[in-house]
């Protein structure tokens, strides 16, 4: 059912979605549904492809912070390394 949003049965095209562009898109959702003037029908096929877009917008802030944990953690392993290894030069 296409309601409108240029989107309408693209779910498989979620994961090609980037987070600018599905942010982008649910702003444009909302905006439609905050303007009102849709069909009952309309209004929920663009509720329904908000809800896919936030999903989309959450799984991808989730893999950033998992990666930014994942760098931050490494860097603090290899700084433990180098200190049990004494490879410091504080001491001089």
């Amino acid at each position: 059912m296409a309601a409108g949003t240029g989107t309408a049965g693209s779910g498989t095209d979620e994961a090609a979605l980037g987070y600018e562009q599905a942010r982008d898109e649910l702003i444009e959702v909302v905006r439609r549904l905050e303007a009102g003037g849709t069909s009952l029908e309309e209004s929920l096929a663009l509720w329904e492809r908000g809800e896919e877009l936030a999903k989309v917008c959450r799984r991808r802030l989730e893999g950033a912070r998992a990666r930014l944990d994942a760098s931050l953690a490494a860097e603090r392993a290899a700084e433990e390394a180098e200190g049990a290894s004494g490879g410091g030069d504080g001491d001089e």
